[in-house]
């Protein structure tokens, strides 16, 4: 009986220690966790976890990767999830390169009105990038006390897009937070995905890069600049809003000159004149709005995850809050119209000189929106610690399984990484040069 008894107590304590007590069966492969976390009065943030499938004892041994989205209003959940880096796609077959294979994985409905994430009245939106980190530091406390075993596990938070803004100030509150002692967390780094970390060098960009690929020509060329130049004269004014509404302008302008090139991927095929009718046909609001959050023009694939998300998910989950996966994304996005060509590079830089967290940024050279020449625009003038040491630091090739998959330059605790035959959505168009960067980050295995 005693034996019995002391079998027992140690099935239990073993059960505790791997956090089996909230691993559940969700949707899809592998055990899984998710729920809502209250980050103030009437905003509610909703994550979703998934415990590593990696061949290890115990999953602490793993990373915790936190994965954001862009938007502002795309869903973590959703997009990233199923058309990225979760373990199924969207069709609902097995992804192979999916990160949950070597670490654990946190998808992040962020800001709150994105994804399953609610607010209960339009008071409750977010309207600053620095409320944005402050709810995702509330939601990291919640995150801890639902899942203790985890506060001494390596964190790392990567990102895209518009989360290129709200991850370094997350990553900077976190960091400011844990050395107040309000919360427990073994941050370590933060990787920046084509990044819009610095908007108007992004929209500076495109109408060099286009003339050099061919995709306009001169007059195409002076017209985009042209109007990227009278976004620049609102930033250099602080006259935000204004600035939101001459950059999707500009986009326009591109979208006309260039006969409808894809955003995302240069290289992607699209409906040429017709995409560009399309989009002349919608307001200037939900020009904007379908370009970042949902990151495509067309509808097909939208309806496919707005159905998937709504319908199974929404079931397997048993989420009971009443409001619709992405119901309020576009509220989301408008709300923080005033913000969303504000730059954060001096919070890149102030992480990289004031705290010990590791940063990079991980850019495809195919992507247009944030392309690559901005980045290294932005990375030039942000003003660092190590940036003499970094400038001149050697850049050398990333090779995985004897191909090139693309670039590095690191120096101190900042990495550039150059991402061959890749757009916007590194994690999805080039998988080996990602798993590259998530295993020089987080030491994975």
């Amino acid at each position: 009986m005693a034996r019995l008894l002391i079998t027992a107590v140690a099935l239990c304590l073993a059960l505790f220690s791997c956090g089996s007590v909230n691993a559940r069966q969700g949707y899809g492969p592998g055990e899984q966790d998710w729920g809502f976390i209250d980050v103030r009065t009437g905003a509610h943030m909703f994550y979703w976890l998934y415990y590593t499938t990696a061949n290890v004892s115990n999953y602490t041994e793993r990373p915790l990767a936190i994965w954001l989205q862009g938007g502002p209003g795309a869903s973590s959940t959703g997009y990233g999830n199923f058309e990225e880096l979760g373990p199924l796609k969207l069709d609902g077959s097995y992804r192979d390169w999916n990160w949950a294979k070597d670490m654990n994985v946190m998808f992040i409905d962020n800001p709150v009105g994105s994804g399953f994430s609610y607010v209960d009245s339009s008071a409750y939106y977010t309207t600053t990038n620095k409320q944005i980190a402050l709810d995702l530091v509330e939601l990291m406390k919640g995150f801890y006390e639902n899942h203790p075993e985890f506060k001494a596990v390596p964190l790392h938070i990567f990102c895209e897009s518009y989360g290129g803004k709200m991850a370094p100030e997350f990553a900077l509150e976190l960091y400011y937070a844990i050395q107040r002692g309000e919360i427990e967390s073994n941050l370590v780094s933060v990787g920046l995905g084509d990044p819009w970390t610095s908007p108007i060098d992004s929209v500076l960009s495109w109408a060099p890069f286009l003339l050099q690929l061919g995709i306009v020509d001169q007059d195409g060329h002076d017209k985009i600049a042209a109007s990227a130049s009278s976004t620049k004269k609102y930033v250099d004014r602080e006259m935000w809003t204004l600035a939101t509404l001459q950059w999707s302008s500009t986009q326009s302008v591109v979208l006309r000159e260039s006969k409808g090139v894809d955003f995302y991927n240069v290289e992607t095929p699209t409906l040429g004149d017709q995409y560009v009718l399309r989009s002349l046909a919608m307001s200037q609001e939900e020009l904007m709005y379908r370009t970042l959050v949902h990151y495509d023009i067309d509808e097909d694939r939208d309806k496919l995850l707005q159905e998937l998300m709504q319908g199974p998910v929404t079931k397997a989950l048993n989420i009971t809050t009443g409001v619709k996966w992405g119901a309020q994304s576009s509220a989301t996005f408008s709300a923080l119209m005033g913000d969303f060509m504000k730059p954060a590079v001096h919070i890149v830089g102030e992480l990289l000189s004031n705290t010990t967290v590791r940063v990079g940024v991980f850019s495809g050279g195919l992507d247009l929106i944030c392309a690559t020449p901005g980045a290294i625009n932005w990375i030039a003038d942000m003003e660092w610690t190590d940036k003499a040491a970094y400038l001149a630091a050697p850049r050398v090739g990333i090779t995985v399984d004897r191909v090139l998959e693309g670039y590095e330059k690191t120096a101190g605790n900042f990495s550039m990484f150059w991402v061959n035959r890749a757009g916007h959505m590194v994690p999805a168009d080039n998988p080996a040069a990602m798993s590259y960067v998530l295993r020089k980050f987080t030491n994975f295995g």
